[in-house]
């Protein structure tokens, strides 16, 4: 991602938006057919120096930058260059709490081009249709506030689908808990949803043992809807306890038989048996994947998600907690989400649109969701609950 950001420095925006404003207005003083009041329009802010623009545009949230657009014909064409959202893109998805199969930002295949300028668009362009305008397209549906509006409707066929869904769903869904974030972080995440009561209250007491990999509990969500979690160790306890005390982790791994390597040299696994078993009956799958920064598996991680969900029945939802030990040394009050200070803070964890790529999850038929995550606080987890609720058929009150 840093180097995504490199690419797209402040000068270089800075110099297309110079560009962009020397052409407009000298578009603007030449037009004959329009007004005179029209062709001389020059307001405060539009005579000041575009370097000066630009910093005003970063201190400004979306809503803000399209009331600012509304203000006159220079700033309406200005705020719509692809340059600018491309730069705030890359500048805010690394500090995006949560990205989905809906809103993941779709940057591997060439959107634009970057010399085309805002004012080479069509006066009065939507801009859900206009293919010029996919930098802000890509940027207001993955943006935490505006996401609800870029939600695509579901068709009618959708609709009797989720209705039929949520009639045959279980009255308890099952959702399998996998990854290596169970195993590796200092604060064990299972430990911490058993004893916060507060957060997740359990629905009984009662931990029923799976064939010796892992014990099934059951949850209510806001006190109302009840739901099981099978947790499945790649090591027993001992080994777990060992590995956080040493920072060594075994490679031996009971869910997974290494079963070599494709032509393109990439993994394969197949998973035990048992863990078959409870991939076809789960409803969904939780990953816990080690979000501290310099960790993650990779190509393995790859190859064992694929592995569960090409025996489960259907495609079932996959919730990614991204998960770290501790709070951030100064975490991000979600009111600032609005105005990102990026130079502020040191990120201490992976971004969660990295550990979406990291896990191949783009490539995926499956529905899923990468949430930030706190194993100590379990700050996160209720939202990512919620999705993996949602999107397995559960109908929660208040959602859609």
């Amino acid at each position: 991602m840093a180097g995504e950001t490199q690419q797209l420095k402040m000068s270089v925006v800075i110099r297309g938006l110079q560009q962009f404003r020397e052409k407009y207005f000298r578009k603007v003083v030449n037009d004959d057919s329009k007004p005179l009041d029209v062709r001389e329009e020059l307001g405060f802010l539009d005579g000041l120096p575009v370097e000066v623009q630009f910093l005003i545009l970063t201190f400004l949230s979306p809503a803000d930058i399209f009331c600012l657009g509304a203000t006159s014909h220079y700033w309406r064409a200005l705020v719509r260059d692809p340059l600018l959202w491309k730069y705030f893109l890359l500048r805010d998805m690394p500090y995006w709490p949560s990205i989905n199969h809906v809103t993941m930002p779709k940057l591997d295949a060439p959107l634009i081009n970057e010399d085309e300028r805002a004012d080479d668009r069509k006066e009065g362009a939507d801009k859900g249709t206009d293919s010029k305008c996919n930098y802000m397209t890509e940027y207001l549906k993955g943006f935490p506030s505006c996401r609800q509006q870029w939600v695509p409707s579901q068709s009618a066929y959708e609709v009797v689908s989720s209705l039929f869904q949520s009639l045959v769903a279980s009255a308890k869904p099952r959702y399998a808990m996998f990854g290596p974030g169970l195993e590796q972080l200092e604060v064990s995440l299972v430990g911490r949803l058993v004893h916060a009561r507060d957060i997740l209250p359990m629905a009984d007491d009662q931990h029923r043992q799976t064939n010796g990999i892992g014990s099934g509990i059951s949850y209510m969500f806001n006190n109302k809807h009840q739901f099981n979690i099978l947790t499945l160790y790649t090591t027993n306890r001992a080994e777990r306890e060992r590995g956080r005390f040493l920072q060594q982790w075994s490679a031996k791994n009971r869910l997974f038989t290494f079963e070599g390597t494709d032509d393109s040299g990439y993994p394969i696994y197949s998973p035990a048996p048992q863990v078959q078993q409870v991939c076809q009956v789960a409803d969904g799958f939780i990953y816990v994947a080690n979000a501290e920064p310099g960790r993650g598996e990779g190509e393995s991680e790859v190859a064992q998600i694929r592995a569960v969900l090409s025996v489960a029945n259907g495609s079932k939802p996959l919730l990614v907690l991204s998960c770290i030990s501790h709070e951030e040394p100064e975490a991000a009050d979600p009111a600032s989400l609005q105005i990102i200070t990026h130079k502020k803070r040191a990120r201490s964890r992976t971004p969660c649109v990295d550990i979406a790529k990291r896990l191949g999850l783009p490539h995926l038929v499956n529905p899923w969701m990468v949430q930030d995550t706190v194993a100590l606080s379990l700050s996160g987890l209720l939202d990512g609950l919620s999705w993996l609720l949602r999107t397995s058929g559960v109908r929660l009150s208040g959602s859609r």
